[in-house]
């Protein structure tokens, strides 16, 4: 049997091989509770689960929250994930999901949790144009087998702030500070699989007056930079004289931001080329695989001046 701190080294060893773990749990189905499917949320965003405990309603609460709960002193929203999915539980809302992401606690209702699958990133596709805006992406949970069971991966900071929106800009000029200044014809290449985040990251970018290439995967960010290192070398360049940052989120299907930015770092052609993570995910273990894979920067979603205060930062260096 395996002793609590084996559990814990094992899945922080899984950033150095492109895997995570998910944990599966169902939500319902139609109006009748049938066609219930799966869904999955990254074990690291998850603080603890619970059995359904007693929830206090918030008079004139936003749509889809149930209220809030007091777990050991701490005041905590949540949210009726069923419904704000449109998935009808058969069974009742009958466990609590407690998530850290976005510089925030809050909690999901469901119906059930099913089990916690480790799986590869390119186990992983992009749910986009295929899914709705909540899906992120679709996992394989039995990777190239014939008739795979699959996995909705939600995408949580997309639905918080869809649910519990906020009451001020997301981009304010005057406080994000001033210009940055690229190299003529360089840019930032910037990876992140959320259509949410990629607009947020745009709008900040644009403010910060940066050109930018934006990508939706690690893989495609990767290729990416592969191609224009090409472009640079035909004409007697280096990639440096293309892109002058790299901005990645470590949440993305078939190569995640720990695998990217180690592939960075361990290439001669690229290991100079400052990465800054931009990601909800947070905590000190989190934090420890970012300074291992050689990132120059990590910074949490989303606030867009502390995203221009941390380009700043480093592109200072």
């Amino acid at each position: 049997m395996k002793s609590v701190q084996q559990e814990v080294d094992e899945r922080s060893n899984l950033t150095n091989s492109n895997m995570f773990e998910l944990l599966l749990f169902r939500l319902g189905g139609d109006a009748n509770g049938e066609r219930s499917e799966l869904f999955g949320i990254n074990v690291f965003k998850v603080r603890e689960i619970v059995a359904m405990p007693k929830v206090t309603a918030v008079a004139g609460s936003a749509p889809y929250m149930l209220g809030v709960v007091n777990l050991r002193g701490q005041i905590i929203p949540v949210l009726d994930l069923p419904s704000i999915t449109g998935c009808t539980p058969k069974t009742g809302l009958n466990i609590l999901l407690v998530t850290e992401f976005a510089r925030s606690t809050q909690a999901f209702a469901v119906e059930s949790v099913e089990d916690i699958v480790r799986l590869d990133w390119r186990q992983v596709l992009s749910a986009e144009g295929v899914a709705g805006a909540m899906v992120t992406s679709i996992a394989r949970l039995d990777g190239n087998a014939k008739d795979s069971r699959l996995a909705q991966v939600l995408d949580v900071e997309t639905i918080l702030r869809t649910m519990m929106p906020n009451d001020g800009k997301n981009i304010d000029p005057e406080t994000i500070g001033p210009k940055l200044e690229l190299a003529a014809g360089s840019v930032i290449l910037a990876a992140d699989d959320s259509v949410l985040a990629r607009a947020l990251i745009e709008q900040g970018l644009e403010a910060m007056g940066a050109a930018y290439i934006m990508t939706k995967t690690g893989k495609e960010a990767w290729e990416k930079l592969q191609s224009m290192a090409a472009e640079a070398e035909a004409k007697g360049e280096t990639i440096y004289s293309k892109v002058a940052l790299v901005l990645t989120d470590l949440e993305m299907p078939e190569m995640d931001g720990f695998t990217l930015t180690r592939n960075i770092k361990q290439d001669a052609r690229f290991n100079k080329l400052p990465v800054v993570i931009h990601s909800s995910l947070s905590g000190s273990t989190n934090e420890e695989h970012i300074k291992r894979v050689g990132a120059d920067a990590y910074v949490a979603k989303f606030v867009a001046e502390d995203l221009a205060a941390t380009i700043r930062k480093v592109l200072a260096k």
